[in-house]
């Protein structure tokens, strides 16, 4: 009962439309007066929660990814992609699906990658006869890759709460994120064949030099980042650390970047970062609650007498991430639930790191769903389009994604393929 009515609690205020870290702090700290607990526990769990090295690679990869906005990087790799198949039918599309898969090897954030790329890469397709549904579609869908390709935020939060390896992760991360690409641009080349007006931009070779001469530099970010982690030259944090110095470093040398920028840059690295922190924190209480209340061992126990079978069991974790992922934030939903799914999987043999790359996945489908659905509400506000009209833009990119989680699901040697062989 005591569940139930902090579930409850916990539902009103997000109806209500309060912000997750609160809609979660609030009982939290409710349920600890009714039982009489001390309230110095709650700022015990706060800080511990936060307290941990490999969390501190979430705000350098978050300023990472500023720095790279404010830097036009992303300018940089749409132009160059745009120089390579704009003369293709649909080459809007395929650029699209291609900047983002470029720009996520530095930006670890979907909302960022939607809010950096829709303001260039939607009026480009419109003045070239595509449909605006179409733009918002591909565009939206797109942005998803970069929480899943390393670095990835989402990745460090499972990372930490799992205590597995964000290295391993990062690398089993790859090659989902590759076929959410591949799957992005078959849908693309299969919805251009209906639209007739579509324009065809030139094809020059002294362009695709030009423009490629522009990315060598920022492509070199990723080699730095992954190259350090695999080889083990850093860890995910020093990686994070060294990428953003040398983003600064390029932002500087193409004078995209002014010292008058970085009072800006620091306070959106800040505010980004807080956020996240909050919904740890708050997040790291609740699961408190639950663990008091045996809520971990009733579910495992509800589970494991549904099926003893690891891959039904990876079934049931992708529909309920992203049923979760429709209604709580992504991070909010790792802290909580991670560590009620490690023992059962443990049970069960699947391996953690399939796991992590399937709820990341799950849970990036609900940024481009209501009524959470943050990727939406970005697209929303950049473009002055109402949400349903984004929504009904990303519904059929919402199927290749759908299609990488039952691959995850059905064949898990290829997640683990990569960190096998570089024995991570």
């Amino acid at each position: 009962m005591t569940v139930t009515l902090l579930l409850l609690a916990i539902i009103a205020l997000l109806i209500l439309r309060v912000p997750v870290a609160f809609a979660f702090l609030g009982p939290g700290l409710a349920y600890l007066l009714l039982t009489d607990q001390s309230l110095g526990l709650a700022m015990r769990l706060i800080a511990d929660s936060t307290a941990s090295f490999p969390l501190l690679a979430v705000p350098l990869f978050v300023l990472l990814g500023v720095v790279a906005n404010h830097a036009g990087i992303a300018d940089r790799l749409f132009d160059f992609a745009l120089a390579l198949f704009g003369r293709v039918r649909g080459g809007l599309g395929y650029v699209s699906v291609g900047v983002s898969l470029g720009f996520s090897w530095m930006s670890g954030s979907a909302v960022a990658d939607a809010a950096a790329l829709s303001k260039v890469e939607i009026p480009a397709m419109a003045r070239n006869g595509y449909s605006r549904r179409f733009g918002l579609g591909v565009v939206g869908a797109s942005a998803l890759i970069a929480p899943v390709m390393p670095p990835s935020i989402p990745a460090v939060i499972f990372a930490g709460q799992a205590a597995v390896s964000t290295g391993a992760l990062f690398a089993a991360s790859v090659i989902p994120a590759i076929l959410m690409a591949i799957g992005l641009c078959i849908t693309v080349f299969l919805l251009v064949r209906r639209q007739a007006d579509i324009q065809h931009i030139g094809f020059s070779w002294a362009r695709v030099a030009h423009t490629g001469r522009r990315v060598i530099l920022p492509l070199g970010a990723p080699v730095i980042i992954l190259g350090g982690i695999l080889a083990g030259y850093f860890t995910p944090t020093e990686a994070a650390a060294v990428g953003a110095l040398y983003m600064f470093v390029l932002g500087f040398a193409y004078r995209a970047l002014h010292v008058r920028m970085l009072a800006r840059i620091f306070s959106e690295t800040v505010m980004t970062t807080a956020a996240i922190m909050l919904i740890v924190s708050s997040a790291a209480l609740l699961g408190y609650v639950l663990a008091r209340e045996r809520v971990p061992q009733d579910l495992a126990e509800f589970v494991l007498g549904l099926t003893d079978d690891g891959t039904v069991f990876l079934l049931l974790v992708a529909v309920l991430m992203l049923l979760l992922g429709t209604v709580i934030d992504a991070t909010a939903t790792l802290v909580l639930v991670v560590p009620i799914l490690m023992p059962i999987s443990m049970q069960l043999g699947v391996d953690p790191i399939v796991l992590g790359v399937l709820m990341i996945i799950s849970l990036m489908i609900g940024l481009l769903t209501p009524p959470v659905g943050t990727v939406l509400y970005v697209l929303s506000s950049t473009q002055k389009v109402p949400v349903g009209e984004v929504f009904r833009g990303t519904l059929p990119f919402l199927v290749p994604l759908v299609v990488v989680c039952l691959t995850v699901i059905a064949f898990p040697g290829y997640v683990t393929w990569l960190p096998d062989r570089l024995g991570l």
